[in-house]
């Protein structure tokens, strides 16, 4: 079996939109939720910029993100709810464990 993969995004939220943001993202992960591929998440909110998020998402593999998830009908509804919020367009990264 292979080391689950971790996405990390920065999100930076509009000034005053981010409690509509957190309502937004309630309806939105149940979307990522149902993907194939997908582990769990997170979503931290940063103690020092209110505005700022960190989201956490394990996945089975880098595809099952970037080609299952990006790619799918239902990406398209993630987009439409969440990505107006972000100023500027959030940096994604994956990750994976160093065992040692």
């Amino acid at each position: 079996m292979t080391a689950p993969v971790l996405e990390i995004a920065m999100l930076q939220v509009r000034p005053g939109q981010t409690a509509d943001f957190e309502a937004a993202f309630a309806e939105a992960r149940r979307i990522i939720a149902a993907m194939p591929g997908y582990q769990r998440h997170e979503l931290q909110k940063c103690i020092e910029d209110d505005h700022k998020y960190a989201l956490l998402v394990w996945w089975n593999s880098l595809e099952a993100h970037t080609v299952g998830f990006r790619g799918s009908a239902e990406y398209q509804h993630w987009r439409a709810l969440l990505h107006h919020f972000y100023d500027p367009f959030p940096t994604v990264e994956h990750f994976v464990g160093v065992h040692g």
